[in-house]
């Protein structure tokens, strides 16, 4: 017939049940990963706005204060022609420098932190290792 001696129960209620659990396993993990997202989503909803106030703040600064140390700079260069050319020279590599220290450190924060959604991606691969681990004992 379709039990078995040992356990009394049917290929197909296993089977049943395998997809049951399989299923509320399937929820499970769908359901840390939209918590995670939501967490994430609100903290974005929040830095966004203040991060565009920032940047329009950052620059007007900017250019206000490029225009004063171009205005600096031409005051050490009296008498020479070429003193438009080499104030904005000066302060343009300044910001270049800057700039490039400012990125490396945003570009290593960005590496360390990721975007992705950490705790569900480590649960799923813990998941995938104890799954092969079942598989293979079953087998």
């Amino acid at each position: 017939m379709a039990e078995e001696a040992n356990h009394g129960t049917s290929v197909g209620s296993v089977l049943l049940a395998m997809k049951e659990e399989l299923k509320e396993f399937a929820e499970t993990r769908l359901e840390m990963l939209k918590t995670e997202l939501r967490e994430k989503l609100k903290i974005m909803k929040i830095a966004g706005p203040l991060l565009a106030i920032g940047v329009v703040l950052l620059g007007t600064a900017y250019l206000l204060l490029t225009l004063a140390l171009v205005g600096l700079a031409l005051a050490f260069l009296q008498g020479n022609p070429f003193r438009w050319f080499l104030a904005f020279l000066a302060v343009g590599f300044v910001w270049a420098l800057l700039g490039a220290i400012v990125t490396h450190f945003a570009v290593r924060e960005f590496q360390s932190q990721g975007l992705m959604p950490k705790r569900t991606i480590a649960v799923l691969k813990g998941d995938k290792v104890w799954i092969q681990s079942e598989v293979k004992g079953h087998v």
